[in-house]
């Protein structure tokens, strides 16, 4: 199990007696501050005043429970965690290297580092302590959750997505997800470094982008699909106007032109609802050289399609699916979510002459994130779309350490969009396409 108390000392703070004094400390310090006037101001400037108080009551509680520096200090600081956060999970939040926090119970909570999980040693006091962080969460961005709402997706003010359940949908108590924004984001080169790809393959995803090529990104939950997205983004053209479309913030395009829009969920009332079709929709009527969606999950897919057919070619999104020939099934299966009676071969039509190139990343078994197909689509071959993979990554096995095996590999296809490429000024070496194998 993963300690975050010992960055304060080495308090055990899963100790029922330290938690305890923790919630007899924090109820005393509530019952003595002017809590209208805590309200208004900056904890560095309330935080003398409240060790203050905190060493005084602690004076007394001495008897009950004798405590250490290294105790005495982890308590306070988890006290004005308490006032001034989100009370345990700041220690996480403070961690940069920390990409998700998942508390699946007030006594169990999961961290997530370079892609693989690890439980900690923070804990509520009790599921009552945890529902008190979720509202406070939930509450700061205008929304409510309770019985009748018992679910809620928000953000937090630096950017990171927060989900939240409660009873009666979460059977064992409160369950809360947090995906952290990271503001130190990867760049080209680092995934290269990182081996998440190689650099023919990046060059080639420079190249299409460049030449306005249809992109989507393909992966499961956690691989990297928006991290990959943010790259791509980056070699659009520094001229261009570009809109994106999020459901929620996370793409940081260094473009000077861009227009960012993200969808609005229902106000407490359950009114006032923006979904991403409805953006997709109005971005067309913003002159935009290129729409980038962050995730296109339903009905708007359609839209995202006709867009990218009627002009607004070099286009860029993700879809969550496990292979390049599941993210068409996908695409087809949202177009039909529009009720339109379209008959499936147009639909397919539809997919076939919008999508050009699919790049399909993963989270493999020891956490690291590869990209593992770049594919082309070609067409339509009757009822079937055809499509040609270019690159892909080959898994040979595990070492003794765990850590994934593979190789990268060219599938000596020269894809039909390097015409295009070509066209735009834009010359590939042929020997890229050439079957070769890169060595992870």
């Amino acid at each position: 199990m993963l300690s975050i108390s010992s960055a304060y000392g080495a308090a055990d703070t899963r100790n029922p007696d330290y938690q305890a004094l923790k919630g007899r400390v924090h109820t005393e310090l509530l019952n003595r501050l002017n809590l209208d006037r805590l309200s208004t101001v900056q904890r560095e400037e309330a935080e003398p005043e409240l060790r203050t108080l905190i060493a005084t009551i602690l004076e007394r509680e001495q008897q009950k429970m004798p405590l250490s520096l290294a105790e005495r200090e982890s308590l306070v600081v988890d006290v004005i965690n308490e006032l001034f956060g989100l009370g345990p999970l700041e220690a996480l939040l403070a961690d940069p290297s920390i990409s998700d926090i998942l508390v699946n119970r007030h006594d169990q909570v999961y961290i997530e580092r370079e892609g693989r999980l690890e439980e900690t040693d923070i804990m509520f006091r009790d599921d009552r302590h945890l529902m008190q962080i979720i509202e406070r969460i939930v509450s700061a961005v205008g929304r409510r959750i309770d019985e009748s709402s018992p679910m809620v997706d928000a953000r937090l003010q630096d950017g990171s997505r927060v989900n939240a359940v409660i009873p009666p949908l979460a059977l064992n108590g409160p369950v809360l997800s947090i995906r952290r924004f990271r503001t130190d984001r990867l760049g080209a080169a680092d995934l290269v470094t990182r081996d998440s790809l190689t650099a023919p393959m990046l060059e080639f995803l420079r190249a299409a982008v460049a030449s306005r090529l249809n992109v989507l990104v393909s992966g499961g939950t956690g691989a990297g699909k928006t991290t990959l997205l943010n790259v791509l983004s980056g070699f659009i053209g520094g001229t261009e106007r570009v809109v994106t479309i999020e459901d929620a913030a996370e793409l940081m395009l260094r473009q000077r032109h861009v227009v960012r829009l993200e969808t609005r969920p229902a106000n407490i009332e359950g009114k006032g609802v923006v979904r991403q079709r409805e953006l997709v929709v109005n971005a067309l009527r913003m002159r935009p050289d290129r729409i980038v969606v962050g995730e296109v999950r339903g009905e708007e897919a359609l839209d995202m399609l006709q867009a990218m057919n009627t002009g607004h070619d070099g286009s860029l999104t993700t879809i969550h699916a496990n292979s390049p020939r599941d993210a068409l099934y996908r695409l087809d299966t949202m177009v039909a979510m529009a009720n339109l009676n379209i008959p499936d071969r147009a639909i397919r039509q539809q997919v076939a002459s919008a999508i050009e190139v699919i790049v399909q990343i993963a989270r493999l078994s020891d956490g690291t994130r590869k990209v593992t197909a770049i594919s082309e689509v070609t067409g339509m071959e009757r009822e079937m779309i055809t499509m040609q993979d270019l690159f892909v990554f080959e898994k040979t096995g595990l070492d003794d350490e765990g850590r994934v095996r593979g190789r990268f590999r060219a599938t000596g296809i020269r894809p039909k969009c390097s015409e295009r490429i070509a066209a735009c000024g834009i010359e590939l070496p042929p020997q890229m396409f050439e079957h070769t194998k890169f060595v992870a």
